[in-house]
């Protein structure tokens, strides 16, 4: 049994290291339906459930220490990503297929939790909150909402249950559907040239931006992003607060706004912002996981069939929306996964379209790290007043 709290982060971030390793080195189609974040996740969940770390002391204060401060750092490296010049570009019909997405996906929780609400916790808004974040961004805005609104890690096991089962499933239906694109462009009316013409743009702006990671400018990140995360921290605990706007959630919005800032300005292309905040969000997942337990997930069913309610109102809504703009099975099948599989799976999904819009599917997930937090404080504002 593991009670050193350094020897606890170290044995985390190893075993996600292996596992990123394997899914990298893996053959077959696991890990295309099945995310090494979500193996990291039940993985260590279930090391927990058999006691291979105790809550110690030392243990604690190293998770207490370590989660938010990275998790400031993490929101603002990832955000650097996120140019929103670039993300204009996508053009009207990309940006309205976006929003359609993020929009019926909120309504989807809103219709959900008047359904169920009975049968959940008063609090239990709350962990919905913060799976609406994830499935309007991804999981470091799950991760955000969490520490926003002071979500306890035992009552995040469900949300991660939901985000991990039903969304695996959601991935495996819509690259089911990539074969009627042109049935559903029929229904819908679509065109899709002016896609075709911004993707074409996207690839030459890509192509002469590309750059490699160096030392120098990998430190400039590091040091840059943990300096946001003391600052921010700093400023958040002077100004004031209410039942909603908490201390942490000032932290949480002061990094969004410093990192939508620079990513529009030459630090926001320096190269290495990916790998460091993608690290830094295995590390939270990993910490996350260590404090909670399967022998609480007894409700498990119930949850993982309001996971699909949602999902099925969100789904019926894009089809109407679609009919409604004019929009094609790319765009719909893209925003939604923007949306609830982010930049992870976003990708995944335009390139069994083909590989020139892999671009757009990156472009569109980073607009879900903007819209994410936000998104899912104010889906579950609505749900707290119900």
């Amino acid at each position: 049994m593991i009670t050193n709290g350094f020897f606890y982060l170290a044995f985390l971030v190893l075993f996600s290291g292996l596992v990123i390793l394997f899914e990298k080195k893996a053959k077959g189609n696991f890990f295309k339906y099945v995310p090494a974040i979500v193996v990291i996740y039940f993985a260590v969940m279930l090391l927990a459930t058999f006691h291979v770390w105790e809550k110690t002391d030392s243990v604690n204060a190293v998770y207490s220490g370590v989660k938010n401060n990275l998790l400031y750092a993490m929101i603002f490296l990832m955000l650097l990503r996120a140019d929103l010049r670039q993300i204009v570009k996508l053009g009207p019909k990309m940006l309205i297929g976006f929003f359609s997405a993020s929009i019926t996906i909120g309504i989807g929780f809103i219709v959900m939790y008047l359904l169920f609400k009975g049968s959940f916790g008063a609090e239990s808004w709350k962990a919905f909150a913060a799976l609406a974040g994830s499935w309007m961004g991804g999981t470091g805005n799950m991760v955000a909402i969490q520490g926003a609104l002071n979500i306890a890690d035992s009552d995040m096991g469900y949300t991660l249950l939901i985000d991990s089962i039903d969304y695996s499933i959601w991935v495996m239906m819509l690259l089911a559907l990539v074969p009627y694109e042109k049935v559903f462009s029929k229904f819908t009316k679509a065109d899709s040239s002016a896609l075709e013409e911004v993707t074409r743009k996207l690839q030459e702006e890509q192509l002469s931006s590309n750059s490699h990671v160096d030392f120098p400018g990998l430190m400039l990140l590091l040091g840059a992003s943990l300096a946001v995360s003391a600052v921010s921290q700093y400023i958040a605990g002077v100004l004031p607060t209410t039942n909603f706007l908490t201390g942490t959630t000032w932290t949480v919005i002061i990094a969004t706004v410093a990192g939508i800032g620079l990513a529009m300005t030459k630090f926001g292309k320096t190269p290495g912002s990916t790998h460091l905040s993608s690290m830094m969000l295995y590390t939270i997942v990993a910490l996350i996981a260590s404090r909670a337990n399967f022998a609480e997930l007894t409700q498990a069913p119930l949850y993982i069939l309001a996971g699909f309610v949602i999902l099925f109102v969100h789904a019926g809504l894009m089809v109407v929306l679609a009919r409604i703009f004019k929009l094609d099975l790319f765009t719909c099948g893209v925003a939604s996964l923007a949306n609830i599989g982010g930049v992870a799976s976003a990708p995944i999904l335009a390139a069994s379209y083909g590989e020139v819009l892999i671009p757009v599917g990156v472009l569109m997930a980073m607009m879900g790290y903007i819209i994410g937090t936000g998104g899912g404080l104010i889906v579950g504002n609505i749900m707290s007043m119900l």
